[in-house]
């Protein structure tokens, strides 16, 4: 398929000044992975230029093979335990109010990483106390209990993304499911997590469908949605089936707060970790931290 030319809105601004080598210098002192590099993001210039990055935990090598993803496939070789002393040290020094940390699929680990989730959020929390910690984690296998072990270190959004519509999930995702990622953001909810998932368009998803994925987004009561045009980072990769253009994206996104969801961040270039500290601010902003400290009776 022959997929016409990127339109004009789809323009990214390139890496450079001083925020931008800042951040990359922190991220290369502290021998972190960000999936801004790994995934080939394009808002990698302008999220560096503000001092943001997404930290990827537990390597660069994932274990699944989704056919829309640039990180790359294979056996694992490293389980670095100093990794969530480091992805803490570097959150400090960049002194964010809102950190996003998420990882590669670890399937041959027995817990899934788990463990090295908790301890990444735990060393975050105890250097930074008042930094609020985003979460991106992969499925475990569907296996709650490994979800537990990282909800119980308290982040404060829990975000597992559904990637595309419940036909084109063996396609795109290959060895994800849709039901079983949403039973893990179900799972999250019913604990009390502020839940967050994301969709892209372009990988040959009808209408009718994607209204479908909102509505069931929504029924799972998610409080945050992101809606992306998929960019197809290599010709190995899937072609892109069209370009949505922004006038679709804004349908979207009043067509999710209209079904209640809480924050809809729609448009070409978002993506899970895009303006995510601005997206989450009803969540984790001082009047939300007021209202539970009032609520826990601080």
């Amino acid at each position: 398929m022959h997929t016409p030319r990127k339109p004009s809105w789809l323009r990214a601004r390139l890496p450079s000044g001083p925020g931008y080598q800042a951040t990359r210098a922190l991220v290369d002192a502290n021998a972190l992975h960000t999936v801004c590099q790994s995934a080939q993001c394009p808002n990698l210039g302008e999220c560096w230029s503000r001092g943001t990055a997404t930290v990827m935990i537990l390597g660069n090598i994932c274990t699944r093979s989704c056919n829309f993803c640039a990180i790359q496939t294979g056996r694992p070789t490293e389980l670095d335990l100093g990794e969530p002393a480091r992805v803490a040290d570097a959150v400090a020094k960049m002194n964010l109010k809102h950190c996003v940390i998420t990882s590669v699929a670890r399937d041959e680990l027995a817990d899934g990483g788990a463990s090295v989730w908790a301890a990444t959020v735990r060393a975050i929390r105890h250097r930074c106390p008042s930094t609020a910690i985003e979460i991106l984690t992969p499925d475990f296998k569907g296996n709650l209990a490994h979800v537990d072990v990282v909800l119980d270190a308290k982040p404060d959004i829990f975000n597992h993304n559904l990637e595309t519509v419940e036909r084109l999930q063996k396609p795109v995702r290959v060895q994800a499911r849709y039901d079983r990622s949403r039973s893990v953001l179900r799972h999250a909810k019913s604990r009390g997590f502020t839940t967050k998932t994301g969709i892209m368009l372009g990988v040959g998803e009808e209408h009718a469908e994607i209204e479908q994925t909102l509505r069931d987004i929504a029924s799972d009561k998610t409080d945050i949605l992101t809606i992306g045009q998929y960019l197809q980072p290599t010709p190995k990769h899937l072609p892109v089936s069209r370009w949505a253009t922004p006038e679709e994206f804004l349908h979207w996104k009043n067509f999710g707060l209209a079904l209640g969801l809480g924050v809809v961040e729609s448009g070409p270039l978002v993506r899970s970790s895009y303006h995510a500290d601005e997206q989450s601010q009803k969540y984790t902003g001082e009047d939300h931290l007021n209202t539970a400290n009032a609520l826990a009776g601080a």
